[in-house]
């Protein structure tokens, strides 16, 4: 799943005690799943390291996702935690190039919750599955004791057919790729912190929280042989490529005056101090290819309503270190290296 390299000291099982950071999309959280989940669940479809397992199946070839979902606040400017935990899964079904089909969904309810917040997540549920053409099919509800949740969380799974031809995967990033993101980075992240009360600021920005099912199948099927797709949530454009740079065994440069951020977003990051290339998105994804199918697939993102601010942002190169490297705008170059642990937690 992660390269071992990354880490010098392993987990203190005997001793340790899980925190925030092992929920960040870091690097915590990536030695807590290598070093506990994996070895524990190792088999062959976890062993492909991306956000979804595929398996073949008599009729063609499925992939299969879960994902829970404990933002905070439960309601932020463009969506709620109902819109985007169908958003989350079918977009990491759709970043194995497949269609979505049908999604469960897990409730765990704290006492006290009110039934008209309750209606209004499962509401947005509701038209968010139907605005991506799944079906929610199947379901389990629990409530714990006030004071023991903290409101509601959503656990989801979802399942999707993989079209033939089609196999995207975090290990397929080659030398001479391009990298390109679908459209502007850290909407999301900047919608959650302004909603946060001990922060004092306030913004325009919306969550980019949406279904990109949709838009992955433009990309398909404009270049089928598409070698990565993901969507860089927790963590954001910086961590997730660090994931796929140690995935494929590569490295990665990038432009920064390429990267689209958006002016309040970039402002707000600077006001508190933070980066929007590891802050969270929630409808955006990365898209890796080979270097001379880079215009059809800039075309057909940019003629896609969720991929018109789609751009080319780099390259992959040979790198034994798999460092991801970035050229600023004042021509000197940095390393963009993993998030440790989360700029803000519970992001979505």
């Amino acid at each position: 799943m992660t390269d071992r390299r990354l880490f010098t000291r392993k987990l203190d099982i005997a001793r340790g005690a899980v925190d925030m950071t092992h929920g960040s999309g870091g690097k915590a959280m990536a030695q807590l799943v290598r070093e506990l989940f994996a070895a524990a669940f190792a088999n062959p479809y976890l062993d492909q390291g991306n956000d979804q397992a595929a398996f073949d199946v008599p009729g063609g070839r499925m992939v299969m996702t879960t994902d829970g979902f404990v933002v905070s606040p439960l309601f932020f400017p463009g969506g709620d935690i109902g819109s985007l935990a169908v958003h989350g899964t079918v977009n990491d079904v759709a970043m194995a190039g497949a269609v979505p089909l049908h999604l469960t969904a897990g409730f765990i309810i704290e006492e006290g919750f009110p039934l008209a917040d309750l209606k209004r997540v499962v509401d947005s549920m509701a038209a968010a599955a139907r605005e991506a053409g799944v079906a929610i099919v199947s379901g389990d509800t629990k409530v714990v004791e006030r004071g023991k949740g903290d409101g509601i969380f959503i656990t989801t799974t979802g399942i999707g057919m993989v079209p033939p031809g089609v196999a995207p995967s975090g290990d397929r990033a080659r030398p001479g790729d391009v990298i390109l993101v679908s459209g502007t980075m850290g909407d999301h992240g900047v919608a959650i912190m302004s909603t946060r009360d001990n922060l004092g600021f306030e913004t325009a920005i919306l969550s980019d929280s949406a279904a990109l099912n949709g838009l992955v199948a433009a990309m398909v099927a404009a270049v089928p042989d598409v070698h990565v797709l993901r969507d860089p949530t927790r963590g954001g454009l910086a961590t997730t490529l660090n994931e796929i740079a140690h995935q494929s065994g590569v490295g990665m440069r990038l432009r920064e005056s390429d990267i689209p951020v958006r002016a309040q977003v970039t402002a707000a990051c600077e006001l508190l101090g933070l980066d929007p290339l590891y802050a969270a998105n929630e409808g955006k994804l990365i898209a890796i290819c080979a270097a001379e199918e880079c215009d059809r697939m800039l075309a057909a993102m940019r003629d896609h309503p969720l991929g018109r601010d789609a751009a080319c942002i780099g390259c992959v190169v040979e790198d034994p270190h798999h460092f991801v490297q970035m050229e600023t705008r004042f021509g000197g170059r940095r390393i963009v290296d993993w998030l440790t642990g989360e700029q803000l937690p519970r992001i979505c």
